[in-house]
């Protein structure tokens, strides 16, 4: 399927245009349909994706940590689409596949897929929707390939569309070598989209570009693709001729210009994926430090998932944020620390190359709390108040209770820890016999000391102590001092073996 554009704006184009204030950072949250009928969104995703040089297919490479065609289907979901039907051709089982995952179950649109094949062109592409297409909406026709158009964007396009009229979104474009030109007469009206390898020498010097994205009665729409033909220096079938269909009918066609290249930008290569990355990036920076985020450089910064901030937190460099992540007020964020599916409550440091993933369990990190560097939280960790977990602690499905520290070099790995207690260096929790995982519990102000092993299931009481070096098979009574280690033996004289001489 051949894309209405060609290439997206380059990295430092989008970056510009952003800075200059450009971008929409709200996303709406509409109550209903915004238009009066409902809306259709149609999806191009049949595309091979050639110049990705990738086996998997383009609308399947991540931005922010997503698919490009997740944002694509998110943004109909924000639209409160009736239903979406996506396009697929090249990698169609894959694409699919992947697309009803995550989609969820709370999805609030009826999924529909049509296969593209062979793929004769964008006007071709759609006529394969006609089928499963009510006659009664309002189509929107989108980009699987085009993940950053926002939702309020296409909320005002439907309303130009006003379910009578064919509805262009368009933009400003300096360089729009390779784009479809608007064509408007004397009066400002559209009169066409010229592809560019068809368009005159006049028509390309209009800088008027359009986006691959409208918004038309479907009604209309199917009436208009059964009349398109092929006669162009491409011998396909575009779906920009469907303009020239509605200028004939005396159907009014209304171009929305925007001026944010960011929200039309495609991608077709890595090069162009990384620019486009960059720019979102910069855009997310910007909406928190607006929010008052204290960021010690905005292009040093990803968020790939849903980050939420209090006042006053600062994030240091090269800090990367994925699924759900909460950052209390004042909490403050090291250089280099990967961060994912976690609350950090307020007042909490996470020292520089901290590592935290809570995948569907999460994390929780509390009060005042103190971790790493070189740390690593995993699933279920639930560290209290004023924990401390220090250099090269690894914390699995354990809870901290307030004031607990294990400052150094140790595991604690389905654990139950209690207030106040000190977790000594090279200590860990034996938690697996090979089949099962088994609970150690420790309980408030024990001091375990350096090189111990607790073998669980195991208690140490409260109050309790654990010699260093320890291995502790049996629980332990309260306020006891366990020491469970051979006795040293020390030989005079002894000799250390040699080596044998080479032959």
């Amino acid at each position: 399927m051949a894309h209405p554009r060609r290439a997206a704006a380059r990295a430092q184009t989008l970056v510009s245009d952003f800075s200059k204030g450009m971008c929409v950072m709200s996303q709406p949250h509409f109550s209903s349909n915004p238009a009066a009928q409902p809306v259709d969104v149609v999806i191009m995703a049949a595309g091979k994706g050639t110049r990705m040089r990738s086996k998997t297919p383009k609308v399947l490479q991540r931005l922010a940590g997503r698919p490009l065609l997740q944002h694509v289907v998110d943004t109909a979901a924000d639209l409160r689409a009736r239903s979406v039907v996506v396009i697929t051709g090249h990698g169609a089982i894959e694409v699919e596949a992947a697309c009803a995952g995550f989609m969820g179950a709370s999805a609030t649109f009826d999924l529909n897929f049509v296969r593209q094949e062979p793929q004769l062109g964008t006007g071709h592409a759609v006529q394969q929707t006609v089928p499963v297409l009510p006659d009664d909406g309002v189509v929107v026709v989108l980009s699987g390939d085009v993940p950053l158009t926002q939702a309020d964007t296409l909320f005002h396009l439907i309303q130009a569309c006003g379910g009578d009229n064919l509805a262009l979104l368009t933009l400003e474009q300096s360089n729009p070598a390779g784009y479809g030109r608007i064509v408007r007469n004397a009066e400002g009206v559209v009169q066409a989209i010229v592809e560019h390898k068809d368009a005159t020498d006049a028509q390309r010097a209009i800088t008027e570009i359009y986006s691959g994205i409208m918004a038309v009665p479907a009604a209309r729409l199917k009436a208009w693709l059964a009349r398109l033909d092929n006669k162009n220096a491409q011998q396909e079938y575009y779906l920009t001729d469907v303009v020239k269909f509605a200028v004939a009918d005396g159907v009014p066609v209304v171009g929305y210009k925007i001026a944010d290249a960011v929200q039309v930008a495609g991608v077709n290569s890595p090069v162009q994926l990384a620019e486009l990355e960059r720019a979102y990036q910069l855009q997310q920076a910007h909406r928190l430090m607006e929010e008052g985020v204290r960021l010690a450089d905005p292009a040093r910064f990803d968020v790939r998932g849903d980050l939420l901030c209090a006042h006053d937190v600062s994030i240091d460099v090269n800090c990367v944020f994925s699924g759900q992540v909460s950052l209390g007020e004042g909490v403050s964020i090291g250089a280099n620390c990967v961060i994912a599916n976690c609350v950090i409550e307020a007042g909490a440091v996470i020292h520089p190359f901290t590592h935290i993933d809570g995948e569907k369990q999460g994390v929780t990190v509390g009060a005042g709390a103190l971790i790493g560097p070189f740390a690593r939280l995993r699933p279920g960790a639930k560290l209290g108040a004023e924990v401390h977990i220090g250099n090269f602690v690894e914390v699995k499905n354990s809870t901290l209770a307030a004031g607990a520290k294990a400052n150094h070099l140790a595991y604690l790995g389905d654990a139950t820890v209690g207030e106040r207690v000190n977790y000594g260096a090279g200590s860990i929790t034996a938690n697996y016999d090979g089949a099962n995982k088994h609970r150690t519990v420790i309980e408030a102000d024990v001091h375990v000391g350096s090189n111990c092993v607790l073998v669980a299931p195991v208690t140490i009481g409260a109050g309790g102590t654990v010699g260093g070096g320890s291995t502790i098979t049996k629980s332990t009574e309260p306020g006891a001092l366990s020491v469970a280690r051979g006795k040293q033996v020390s030989i005079a004289n002894w000799a250390r073996p040699a080596k044998k001489p080479k032959a």
